[in-house]
């Protein structure tokens, strides 16, 4: 609060034995202040700054006792480039791989809208590389520097970039939440990732107002809407019985028979179809978490995934995360049960490739976890072995993570009880039914042979005009 009503008092001497001198004045209503002073020519001084303030008119402020003129300077705003890197740094340890990546993404891409038109810009790749690898990756003790380049990239970086306070901006807001929808390249985003990138950009834009950097979050300014997001399953991925078998056959002649490329992983293709496996839930499975009958039904108890992450996320060097179920708390786990052909498909496995050194069902020649490109691979080429060209190019199980959605769906046609389909998939009820709903073959004619018996209708035909009805 500011006020005009300024008294100033006459220095005062305290006689102590190293004399000092106090300026005191009186702001509205607030209570008196007060400046001490170790000699009086700098009272003297003190007292005449305040004195010119108020004859000027100078409103002073009754939180402080002082005139503009004489506040103290206020630090440079903190620029976004640095508020990022420490938001970074503080959510890295606790993060997970994948986390890491979309933190690391959506950082690089609202650095790259915060930025002044500075001289020396770099050019875009070198300015990609310079934030997507080193100035959004907490590295470890030791690394080595980055190369010149990248060094003089992350300097101009630092120079360049806008106050964070920018962002309390309406128009500067919007404008960094709609350069969410672009991919690094430039390509359209899909919504999921939009949405993900946001919730990324709010948490960190509260833990500015947490850290008293912002008085409010920014994003809640403007009424910007992210693209919906579709949760249910397109059933064109969904591939019936017989497509899966055949594709399930292509996969073990990819690579030929020599190299076994394609064979190694047709058991980890049918864990996702039979079993609904999540694809890094099957690549984590262990031979004893598996109970494997010589006939009969088996199961399988779930309690790793292994993920796809890279190095740069996982902190420990290896390409593969190593983390719990998707969902549930640390070191929980599912039991899955396996119909007798997955159960015959993982005994003819291990009898032919073994086990991994840590148990693992499935490993690459070498010995290692199973990348995702591997697989993906294989599972691209056993495609084009076993549809048609038309089929090839459809979503027809374009990815492998479809063969879980063909289970979980086949199941829910089967009649299987959802509750059962759910816990067997690690999902919840809910989430279940609205991303397959519209799976689910049949519906329409029972529903057409329901409407049909209430209008009392034996074969759900319409009356041929003319029938004197």
């Amino acid at each position: 609060m500011k006020s005009h009503d300024v008294r100033v008092w006459g220095i005062r001497k305290r006689p102590y034995k190293t004399p000092s001198y106090d300026v005191r004045w009186k702001v509205g209503d607030a209570p008196p202040f007060s400046e001490t002073f170790r000699t009086k020519a700098l009272a003297d001084n003190f007292r005449a700054k305040l004195l010119r303030a108020a004859q000027k008119g100078e409103a002073f402020d009754t939180d402080t006792g002082l005139p503009d003129s004489m506040a103290p300077a206020k630090p440079p705003s903190r620029t976004w480039y640095d508020f990022a890197r420490a938001y970074v740094a503080m959510k890295w340890p606790h993060a997970a791989p994948n986390s890491r990546d979309s933190l690391n993404e959506t950082m690089t891409l609202v650095t790259t809208q915060l930025l002044s038109d500075r001289p020396g810009r770099p050019a875009d790749d070198v300015l990609r590389r310079a934030l997507r690898g080193w100035a959004f990756v907490v590295q470890a003790s030791g690394e080595e520097d980055p190369p010149v380049d990248i060094a003089n990239a992350l300097r101009w970086v630092a120079k360049a970039s806008l106050p964070l306070a920018t962002l309390k901006n309406p128009a500067d807001i919007r404008r960094v939440l709609d350069s969410l929808k672009l991919k690094m390249s430039g390509a359209p985003a899909a919504a999921e990732t939009v949405r993900r990138k946001r919730a990324v950009l709010f948490n960190a834009l509260a833990y500015a107002v947490e850290l008293g950097e912002l008085p409010e979050n920014p994003v809640t300014l403007v009424k910007w809407k992210p693209p919906k997001v579709t949760k249910e399953v397109d059933r064109r991925v969904v591939v019936n019985p017989r497509q899966a078998r055949e594709l399930l056959a292509a996969v073990s002649y990819v690579g030929g028979y020599r190299r076994a490329r394609g064979r190694r992983l047709v058991a980890l293709f049918a864990c996702m179809y039979f079993g609904g496996l999540r694809p890094a839930e099957a690549v984590a499975l262990r031979r004893p978490d598996c109970t494997l009958p010589e006939t009969g039904w088996g199961s399988l108890i779930l309690e790793k995934t292994r993920p796809t992450v890279g190095k740069r996320w996982t902190g420990t060097g290896e390409v593969h995360d190593n983390r719990g179920l998707k969902n549930r708390p640390a070191n929980e786990t599912r039991i899955v049960p396996i119909p007798p052909r997955l159960v015959r498909m993982l005994l003819a496995h291990i009898e032919e490739f073994g086990t991994a050194k840590d148990g693992r069902l499935f490993a690459n020649e070498r010995g290692g976890v199973v990348a995702s490109t591997t697989y993906w691979r294989v599972w691209d080429e056993a495609r084009h072995l076993a549809l048609t060209p038309e089929q090839v190019a459809s979503p027809l199980a374009a990815r492998p993570y479809d063969l879980r959605h063909a289970a979980l769906s086949s199941w829910l046609n089967a009649g299987v009880d959802p509750t059962e389909v759910a816990e067997r998939a690690g999902n919840s009820v809910e989430v279940l039914l609205s991303r397959y709903a519209k799976c689910l073959d049949g519906r329409q004619d029972i529903a057409n042979r329901r409407i049909a018996e209430l209008l009392g209708e034996d074969d759900g035909q319409e009356d041929e005009p003319g029938d004197g009805t």
